[in-house]
């Protein structure tokens, strides 16, 4: 179960990466910076959510605390790598990461992470039941 899960993870990394190249080469400049990071933020909602749904049956989480424990595992590894390579590997100050997460400011990435931990249960819930 953890491996697929994992392996889905990398897939929703790579999704999130092309979707983060997408904003940048493209909302961003016709759209202005604060509505391409709206777009972009709900965009990449949609694909986690969709990919976990056509996923979750081939992860087999088991039950409810399986598809939790697997929404926790993603949310890890996506901060660990919004962080870690989006600072060291991508360049982006710590002040740009952090304030992805100013909601007082429109910023709305905080979504990712909350969506990141909800899709495998909601999709176990919808798919499995």
């Amino acid at each position: 179960m953890y491996l697929r899960a994992i392996g889905i993870w990398i897939l929703l990394a790579i999704l999130a990466v092309l979707n983060g190249t997408f904003r940048n080469s493209f909302l961003t400049p016709r759209l202005g910076e604060l509505r391409g990071h709206v777009i972009s933020t709900i965009v990449l909602c949609l694909v986690i959510l969709a990919v976990t749904m056509l996923s979750v049956r081939w992860i087999r989480p088991g039950d409810a605390l399986g598809a939790s424990l697997i929404g926790l595992l993603w949310v890890a590894m996506t901060l660990s790598f919004e962080f870690v390579a989006g600072h060291f590997l991508f360049g982006n100050s710590w002040e740009s990461l952090l304030a992805d997460y100013r909601l007082w400011q429109g910023r709305l990435w905080i979504l990712v992470p909350v969506v990141t931990y909800m899709a495998p249960v909601l999709a176990h819930r919808l798919r499995m039941a």
